[in-house]
């Protein structure tokens, strides 16, 4: 694609996002992209930081898949990056907050006075006016209005989390004090946590809410101890009402900046100000933590989001749908298309949403329906990326955890039928969700032979057509094991 049709192109998608995201949210965030490549179906984007490039691709990759897709309808795939002209800062931090733990030390400061200009993402001016400025900025960076609870679909594996995410958001007084959500990326923390934020400003409108990622804290800190302005930093974070951190695994091996974040955190749980963190793992699973923050992460409610199960995910498919159908006209989908996605793809919500966009972006611009044929043709790279390998080990550990039986059962010659059922269901299962032959699905199983379980599959299959309550355990564990 020649330079000049790849601007011109590049400028009509940001148009088209102005409309989609509002006029605020485009100023903030997608303005600050710059288009890097457009050849064969990849489009490269940077981003002046780490920062704005995680939040955007986070917050608004979806949609700018949307968009783009449908000005090239063979658009595969979105990459984000950060600029090279702005990647100096990284460097830097690493330099400042790399040292070997401790107090902020006059080593510390020494380095700090001796680092490079300031980024131009942060600006030059760095008095205590200035700095004292631009930490208030940090309160109004605009939320995503896509991340209401009213816009959050609740299941099983999000439904914990969700329901302390509320009582957080509606109740001061509530105990839980830090929440601390955590699961896999695509999950839904950020959603929750922007939910949060908007409802407690819904109610509580005079309350001080800072919404900022960990390393939108960690940049804020090293530049505020470079420029020796660290008192302005320590009163912005330390006199809100709520404060909520994103991606705090991010600040693991900065040690000062850890020893900051702990400080902040006494003196906010003293106050009894709310605090709300989210992280890819729990607390405890945060090696390379201090151990006396990793301590305080759990003091309070700590909920997570597990893997998304199918009816979740149709549920988020179908909720999509409804929004999109109501907003496009001549948009047609069979909603065939919905269960066979929400049955291939498991990986992540962002995924799942990708998908369905780029579905309904070629649905649009051609006319055509959504079908599952159109799914499988041009959805191919997402379907392979998401086909799950499930292995004999996995299925026996899920059915001797769902029947209650030992793991040792699916191998011992044991043939009483509380687990003998279990293990002909595993059996089953097994030859529903592997490419292994009936001898190897027997050597798996104390070296039995082919014809158990073949048996196995028969006796199973049978039960599955005569017993409904036998059928939906047996369709829990396949959607669970596939999930």
């Amino acid at each position: 694609m020649a330079e000049a049709q790849k601007t011109r192109q590049w400028d009509e998608v940001k148009e088209q996002l102005r409309k989609d995201v509002g006029e605020d949210s485009f100023k903030s965030w997608i303005a600050q992209l710059h288009l890097d490549g457009w050849e064969d179906g990849v489009v490269t984007l940077s981003a002046p930081s780490r920062f704005i490039c995680n939040r955007v691709e986070t917050d608004y990759g979806g949609q700018i898949k949307a968009a783009v897709t449908r000005s090239e309808p063979e658009t595969r795939r979105i990459i984000f990056q950060v600029s090279p002209r702005n990647g100096e800062l990284g460097e830097e931090v690493r330099a400042l907050d790399g040292g070997d733990g401790g107090r902020v030390d006059r080593r510390f400061a020494a380095a700090a006075r001796a680092a490079a200009t300031p980024s131009a993402e942060i600006g030059g001016d760095f008095s205590e006016d200035a700095t004292r400025n631009r930490l208030d900025r940090l309160r109004m960076v605009p939320l995503n209005d896509r991340f209401r609870f009213e816009k959050f679909v609740v299941g099983r594996p999000n439904g914990f989390a969700f329901a302390a995410a509320k009582r957080i958001a509606e109740d001061p007084s509530t105990p839980f004090n830090p929440l601390f959500l955590y699961g896999q990326s695509g999950l839904g923390k950020t959603h929750l946590l922007h939910s949060i934020a908007w409802r407690r400003k819904e109610l509580y409108p005079n309350d001080n809410i800072l919404f900022v990622s960990a390393e939108t804290f960690l940049f804020e800190f090293v530049n505020a101890v470079r420029h020796q302005n660290t008192l302005a930093f320590k009163e912005m974070f330390r006199s809100v009402d709520m404060l909520i951190v994103d991606d705090v695994q991010h600040i693991i091996g900065k040690n000062y900046t850890q020893e900051e974040f702990f400080h902040t955190f006494n003196v906010l749980a003293e106050q009894h100000r709310q605090i709300v963190l989210s992280a890819d793992c729990a607390p405890t699973a945060l090696d390379g933590l201090d151990e006396r923050l990793r301590s305080r992460l759990g003091w309070g409610l700590v909920a997570d989001l597990h893997p998304t199960d199918y009816e979740l995910r149709l549920g988020i498919l179908q909720a999509k749908t409804e929004f999109e159908l109501a907003r496009t006209e001549g948009l047609k989908v069979d909603h065939k298309v919905l269960d066979f996605l929400a049955h291939r793809i498991s990986t992540d919500v962002r995924t799942l949403e990708g998908a369905l966009n780029r579905l309904f972006a070629i649905a649009a611009m051609t006319g055509r329906e959504a079908t599952i044929e159109m799914a499988q043709r041009e959805l191919q790279d997402l379907l392979k990326q998401s086909d799950r390998k499930v292995s004999i080990e996995e299925i026996q550990r899920k059915v001797a955890e769902h029947f209650n039986i030992r793991l040792a059962d699916m191998h011992s010659p044991r043939r009483a039928r509380a687990v003998a059922r279990p293990r002909q269901v595993a059996m089953y299962l097994c030859k529903q969700l592997t490419q292994k032959s009936l001898p190897e699905i027997g050597q798996k199983f104390g070296g039995r032979d082919h014809t158990t379980v073949l048996h196995a599959i028969k006796k199973v299959t049978q039960l599955r057509a005569t017993d409904s309550a036998f059928d939906d355990d047996v369709e829990r564990l396949r959607r669970a094991l596939e999930g």
